[in-house]
């Protein structure tokens, strides 16, 4: 048995690392990625002991990067793509071009030519996928119309960085360039296109593989997920939902030039279309949570910490385009089609970092002879130190959005700006924690009855039509110390915990409990694991849906079968159900 294993290492020691650094970071209220970040400048070729195998780490991270947008593709329809194009399509090409030429102006200072100040911006105005997706997932936003934005706003700057990358060779050869120069598009250099063949073909095969996906996809692949549904097998329902990710992301990339990360997207949205997408989501959620770690852990491996000192005045510079002068932008842009100063705050926070695009950038660019290697490096520490700051600019936005917002009074400002964190006066009410399918019919009885209660929800819609039903309302992730506080947990007599995430609602039972030994705590699960875990915290009460499905199924027959369940009680016992 070989004992040179890379792969192995590289997985073990990364993952390994990640893990603890990440919950140390958790431990003094940094985000976890900060720590992933960490993990990955520790096992890179810049600090002493162990260097993990680079190009297996790069390559593990582009797994992360299309279980990631997959995901997103689940969770995300087509009408929700074209509902924000109008913003989305101006906003993006706009930013782009804003940032290009402020690093053009940057190369320019320094001596670069032209050539390499284009791609120097060009790196510098395009957001990670991977980022910008945790961060509204970690604030709950992907159901948000900023959510939304955000996500269309990302696949417009893919698709211009798709365009962009085909192009490179025919712009390199424009500039004179010469080394490494792969041809993107080896079909229009056979054939002898110039630039305006080129680009023709590029958007062809774009427009070719969209339709497909919209014509074909969205037949072809619920038809695929329901077949392997009725084979009744998990392991097979597992394995064939990976498989539709992977496969066409990366036949998307081998036939249509098409960046993995927006073929597994569309390859999740045509998914969607099938009522087992949920199922789908949840299946793919360990890895994708497991390879995104590993994104952030190759973009660690990359950073060189003496680079802040070599170089701090330029590092500076290019870090001001990225976080003020491309959110400045961003913000101006929406702002000017008439959204809420919150949502602009949220989409400037959310593109406020560079990442996967900006690295094949930079070494296409020094490969090319084009950009010099002090631009690439410029641009890895420009990303490494962006991503570790996007929290604080998420941090600026929640504190900026309700003192800048002139239409704070309007329904529409007050459903999307937070409001400042106020503990309630209610005292013996209830606490309804979601108000999405489960928690808006627990509110509608708890108000048919006329019993006093409060909703705790981050859903910009779900808050608006609360608000206009007069109920009091605390905006923001429960789980959070100061937002649980706000519903005045130790004065109230019930807490309902509607959300279905186990972890977040495992917080939310030992925070309520620590601040109220009496309260009564009910719960929701989808699994007998995650029942025992909220009771184990404190829970008196978790109500699993399937429990309650067998319940009314048993009641049923009981019905039908009166004699049988009064000649033998066992026969339709529910005990082993409830």
């Amino acid at each position: 048995m070989p004992h040179d294993t890379p792969l192995i290492a590289t997985i073990v020691v990364g993952l390994g690392l990640a893990f603890v650094l990440g919950t140390i970071a958790q431990r003094f209220r940094i985000p976890p990625l900060v720590g992933y970040l960490l993990a990955g400048v520790a096992v890179g070729p810049f600090t002493p002991g162990f260097v993990a195998d680079q190009a297996l780490a790069t390559e593990l991270a582009e797994l992360g990067v299309i279980l990631l947008m997959f995901g997103v593709g689940l969770h995300f329809s087509l009408q929700d793509l074209l509902s924000v194009r109008n913003i989305a399509v101006p906003g993006a090409v706009v930013q782009i071009a804003v940032a290009t030429l402020m690093g053009l102006g940057l190369a320019w200072l320094m001596g670069w030519s032209v050539g390499a100040g284009l791609v120097f911006g060009l790196a510098l105005s395009v957001a990670s996928t991977v980022v910008l997706l945790r961060a509204l997932q970690e604030r709950r936003l992907m159901e948000t119309d900023r959510g939304r934005i955000a996500v269309g706003w990302l696949i417009v700057e893919d698709l211009a960085m798709v365009l962009v990358l085909v192009l490179f060779p025919a712009i390199a050869s424009l500039q004179g360039a010469s080394g490494d120069k792969p041809a993107f598009e080896p079909l229009a250099a056979q054939a002898g296109f110039g630039l305006a063949g080129i680009v023709m073909l590029t958007l062809a095969k774009i427009i070719v593989f969209i339709g497909l996906m919209l014509v074909v996809g969205r037949r072809v692949i619920p038809w695929i997920l329901h077949y392997i549904a009725h084979t009744g097998s998990r392991e097979l329902f597992r394995l064939g939902v990976l498989a539709i990710a992977l496969c066409i992301a990366f036949g998307a990339t081998k036939l249509f030039d098409v960046s993995l990360a927006l073929g597994a997207f569309f390859a999740g949205m045509m998914l969607r279309e099938s009522p087992l997408s949920a199922r789908a989501a949840q299946e793919s959620l360990p890895l994708r949570d497991a390879f995104a770690v590993l994104f952030f852990v190759s973009v660690g491996m990359m950073f060189d910490p003496m680079s802040v000192v070599r170089e701090p005045w330029p590092l500076l510079a290019t870090l001001a385009i990225i976080m003020l002068g491309k959110s400045l932008a961003a913000f101006l842009i929406v702002v000017l089609f008439r959204h809420p100063v919150a949502t602009a705050l949220t989409i400037s926070a959310s593109l406020s970092q560079i990442g996967e695009f900006s690295f094949i950038l930079a070494e296409l660019g020094v490969a090319s002879q084009i950009l010099p290697s002090d631009g690439r490096d410029l641009i890895m520490a420009g990303a490494i130190l962006s991503i570790m700051l996007n929290p604080l600019m998420f941090a600026a936005a929640t504190w900026l959005a309700p003192r800048l917002d002139p239409r704070r009074d309007s329904p529409q400002a007050a459903a999307a700006v937070p409001e400042p964190i106020r503990t309630t006066d209610l005292t013996d009410h209830t606490i309804v924690i979601g108000y999405g399918r489960v928690g808006a019919l627990v509110g509608d009885a708890l108000k048919q009855r006329q019993l006093p209660f409060l909703v705790a929800e981050v859903g910009e819609n779900a808050l608006a039509k609360l608000k206009q039903g007069g109920i009091e309302t605390v905006m923001g992730n429960a789980a959070q110390p100061e937002i649980l506080g706000a519903t005045n947990p130790s004065r109230a007599r019930h807490l309902v915990i509607a959300i279905p995430e186990a972890f977040e609602a495992g917080q939310i039972v030992q925070q309520a409990r620590a601040a109220n030994p009496d309260i009564r705590i009910i719960a929701r699960a989808h699994a007998d694991a995650e029942v025992d875990h909220l009771k184990g915290l404190g829970a008196d009460v978790v109500i699993m849906g399937e429990r309650e499905i067998a319940r009314g199924m048993i009641e049923e027959l009981e019905r039908r079968y009166p004699d049988a369940a009064q000649q033998d009680p066992r026969a339709l016992a529910v005990g082993s159900v409830v």
